[in-house]
C-alpha cells in the first residue's frame, strides 16, 4: 500500500462514501414505505385464508388496508428516522423495526376472529405477540423487491463502519 493510501484508510470513510450510504439508506426508506402496507393486506388475505379456509370479506380487506397505512406512517416513519441517524448512533436495525409492524395485521386478524397459529416454544418466547408467526425474518420475507435494497444497505453500512475502524 503507498504511504498516502495508508493515510487514508486511517481517515474513515471519504465524504463519498458517507454520500453514498445516505442515499442507499434513502432508497431502503422509500422501498420499505412501498412495501410494507402491501404486506399487511398480503399476511392479513393469506392468513385469513389458511385459518379460516374462505377469502377475507370486503371489510376486513378494508381494516387490513386501513392497518398497512397505518403501519406505514408508525413503522415506516420509524425506520426512515433510524435510518437517518449515523450509523453509530444506530441502537437497531431496520428490520428489527419492522417486526414491530406485526401488531397491525395482528389486530385485523383478532377482530376478524381468525384463529391464533399454533407456534413451537422458541417462537412463543421470542416474540410472544407474534400469535400468527407474520414476524420477517428477512427483508425479503417483507417483499421480495427489498432483499437487494437491504443486501446494498447493510454492505454500504459495513464499509462505512470498517473505514472508521482501520
Amino acid at each position: 500500500m503507498e504511504p498516502e493510501d495508508a493515510a487514508a484508510a486511517r481517515s474513515g470513510p471519504s465524504e463519498e462514501d458517507l454520500r453514498q450510504l445516505g442515499r442507499i439508506a434513502t432508497e431502503l426508506a422509500d422501498a420499505i414505505d412501498r412495501a410494507l402496507g402491501p404486506w399487511v393486506v398480503r399476511v392479513v388475505d393469506r392468513v385469513h385464508r389458511e385459518r379460516l379456509l374462505r377469502a377475507p370479506s370486503v371489510e376486513v380487506r378494508a381494516a387490513a388496508e386501513q392497518a398497512g397505512a397505518e403501519a406505514v406512517a408508525v413503522v415506516g416513519a420509524q425506520v426512515r428516522a433510524l435510518l437517518a441517524l449515523d450509523i453509530d448512533e444506530q441502537r437497531t436495525g431496520p428490520l428489527a423495526l419492522l417486526r414491530a409492524a406485526v401488531p397491525y395485521p395482528t389486530r385485523v386478524l383478532r377482530e376478524a376472529g381468525v384463529p391464533e397459529r399454533p407456534r413451537d416454544e422458541f417462537l412463543e418466547q421470542r416474540f410472544p405477540e407474534d400469535v400468527y408467526d407474520l414476524a420477517p425474518a428477512s427483508f425479503a420475507d417483507l417483499d421480495p423487491a427489498l432483499h437487494e435494497p437491504g443486501l446494498i444497505w447493510g454492505a454500504a453500512k459495513a464499509h462505512v463502519h470498517l473505514a472508521r475502524r482501520r
